[in-house]
């Protein structure tokens, strides 16, 4: 139910991405008339009864660059205001509602999409806003679940398998977008948000009637099961919920690498999941059902390699020739120096469409590799918090995140070339190369002090005996 609910969550992320080619006039926005004509116009001649450059069927809506990626980005700024009170919140009273009800909310807006943009594009970033904010416990609130439910051996596997449900909704999203924005009902591209609003309300019914919230409130699993995931979860001292030590977390290395690392996954990403249709649809010139499609291929690819990267990982670590640090850093250079030599290299292709999209495939592929890396590893560093690591760090990653189709649309707006792309590509690299580095530094796999089960007693009676000798000093005080 993670997997398919975080499935659920990309779709409703990148739908938008793909929807926009369809709403908006691309050939009658303005162009910066000092700009030299498209370099890639007529490069490539299809063949017979092939399509893939057709340009015809454009929007009604006359968004600049810039426009659209306000549009693109309001969804980050509702789900960034969210995470880290949803992280608290969900350590306190549990994770399941807040994930079930937030997705209920993000799909309910959903349909009100289509109306919203008739309205204006002010109304269309106040529902895409709205969204945000339904979908921002996602990520804490799985991580949460996943800390109490996934053993540490097991945590690479399964912490794949159900975040590479991002990747698995981006597939699904991108080229049946594509389909419905030409072949949909209600006018085409409106149909992609009645459709994928039906099925998050369906799989948010679900979720809330099917999931539980730990092993112990689950009525049905065998008591030896439940026995061996609390105690390979919890260790000896079982299930503790002690006070967030706040001052340990932000003075913890392991963590901030965590959080660089996430703050570069998210703006290389997001500049690609956000603007990739528009860079096929400006610069190669496909069609908007081949552009759902060939933007669809970079994210099949991660989906396969994060299966294929986490069994390793998990391997390395179980061999015990592989410490859970050693494991995360190799791991996680795979998914972010990968993808950072892909897009220099895609910026440098030219105007070969396929070769570009082969390129960008790959790299995108290797990117897989993240959900065995940092994405993990607030697990392996702090299972009880693991939730609040997550919601802190995704925070400020989305944050990071929200700026990259903001800077694309700066950047390419009145001048959608090549040159102006290839800033836009290289600048995500160097994002990813400096963000890694950083982490394989100074991340680290092991369960932190601050997070060890066995100095609870022992910290609650130093505060105990802090509490007596300042009561101790008050009395005195007021004596003399």
């Amino acid at each position: 139910m993670l997997f398919l609910g975080m499935a659920n969550a990309y779709i409703m992320r990148t739908n938008m991405s793909v929807a926009i080619v369809a709403m908006v006039n691309q050939t009658a926005l303005e162009r910066d008339p000092t700009i030299p004509d498209d370099e890639c116009e007529g490069y490539y001649t299809p063949a017979a009864n092939t399509t893939v450059h057709n340009i015809s069927n454009e929007g009604s809506f006359l968004w600049s660059t810039s426009q659209q990626g306000y549009v693109l980005s309001s969804f980050f700024y509702g789900y960034v205001i969210t995470q880290i009170p949803f992280g608290i919140l969900s350590k306190k009273y549990g994770a399941k509602y807040f994930l079930g009800v937030g997705m209920l909310i993000n799909s309910v807006f959903g349909f009100l999409v289509p109306l919203s943009a008739n309205f204006g594009i002010f109304s269309l970033i106040t529902i895409r806003f709205i969204q945000g904010l339904g979908e921002g416990p996602i990520v804490p609130c799985t991580h949460a679940l996943l800390a109490k439910w996934i053993p540490p051996n097991e945590r690479s596997r399964m912490g794949a398998f159900v975040y590479a449900g991002a990747q698995f909704g981006t597939v699904i999203s991108m080229p049946l977008s594509g389909v419905l924005s030409e072949y949909g009902f209600a006018g085409g591209w409106p149909s992609i948000f009645y459709v994928f609003g039906a099925i998050g309300t369906l799989w948010s019914v679900a979720f809330l009637w099917l999931v539980h919230e730990d092993p112990e409130s689950h009525p049905t699993i065998p008591h030896d099961e439940r026995k061996y995931i609390i105690s390979s979860v919890w260790g000896a001292a079982g299930v503790s919920s002690p006070p967030v030590p706040w001052r340990s977390i932000l003075k913890s290395a392991p963590f901030w690498a965590i959080l660089v690392a996430h703050m570069g996954q998210n703006y290389g990403y997001e500049t690609l999941m956000t603007e990739l249709p528009t860079f096929m649809k400006q610069v190669l010139h496909f069609n908007i059902k081949a552009n759902g499609t060939y933007s669809s291929l970079p994210y099949l690819a991660m989906w396969v390699f994060s299966m294929v990267a986490s069994h390793i990982a998990d391997m390395m670590i179980s061999s015990e020739r592989f410490s859970h640090t050693l494991t995360r850093k190799i791991v996680n250079s795979i998914g972010q120096f990968g993808p950072a030599i892909a897009l220099i290299a895609a910026s440098y292709t030219g105007c070969d469409p396929y070769l570009t999209v082969a390129i960008l495939t790959v790299g995108v592929g290797l990117n897989g590799a993240i959900y065995s890396g940092f994405k993990v590893n607030h697990l392996d560093i702090s299972p009880r918090f693991a939730g609040i690591l997550m919601s802190l760090t995704n925070c400020l990653a989305n944050l990071a995140g929200l700026l990259a189709p903001i800077v694309a649309g700066y950047v390419i707006d009145k001048r959608p070339t090549q040159a102006a792309w290839r800033v836009v590509f290289i600048t995500s690299a160097v994002v990813y190369i400096v963000c890694c580095t950083i982490y394989v530094v100074f991340g680290n796999g092991t369960r932190q002090p601050w997070d060890n089960p066995s100095n609870d007693q022992m910290n609650l009676e130093h505060k105990k005996n802090k509490k007596k000798n300042k009561l101790a000093m008050d009395i005195e005080d007021t004596v003399q």
